[in-house]
């Protein structure tokens, strides 16, 4: 009777000694510690990408075409040198009209390498924006800006 008593009371000081085993440094599943989420993102998060494209040197065609839904805006421009690329038409003030105009800047990426000047047909950048009829609401011109110049379009 003795060994079976004996035997119970180990359990129940066995069972007894489990919550303070769970964080002790004997318990196995203890010993490589506790996972944890990294992240290699700063903590306010990243900051907004800069747009680092060039304004066009110059403006050369400003042309509105008006559509069911709005206005389609095609400008082109003239580059010092072939290759240039990422060609748009950023929107100034949220697209919001700055006294009753429409701004954009027409902007464009760099080549890589340096690259051959050659004709100006090959130097030749165009851009484009759809405007939609709400959008245009209280707008009486649109300006194109480049680096040297801007072109300007009135109702």
């Amino acid at each position: 009777m003795t060994k079976p008593l004996l035997a119970a009371l180990a359990m129940v000081l066995a069972l007894g000694a489990c919550g303070s085993m769970r964080e002790s440094r004997l318990n196995p599943m203890n010993w490589f510690g506790r996972t944890s989420t990294e992240t290699l993102a700063p903590r306010g998060g990243w900051a907004t990408t800069a747009d680092r494209r060039a304004l066009v040197p110059v403006v050369t065609e400003l042309e509105v075409i008006q559509t069911t839904g709005g206005a389609l805006v095609r400008a082109s421009g003239v580059t010092q040198t072939q290759g240039w690329w990422d060609v748009e038409l950023r929107p100034v003030n949220d697209e919001r009209p700055l006294d009753g105009a429409l701004i954009y800047e027409f902007v464009v990426a760099s080549p890589g390498a340096p690259t051959a000047v050659s004709t100006e047909a090959s130097r030749t950048v165009t851009a484009g924006v759809k405007i939609s009829t709400a959008r245009l609401q209280g707008v009486n011109r649109i300006i194109v800006r480049g680096a040297q110049n801007a072109r300007t379009v009135s109702r």
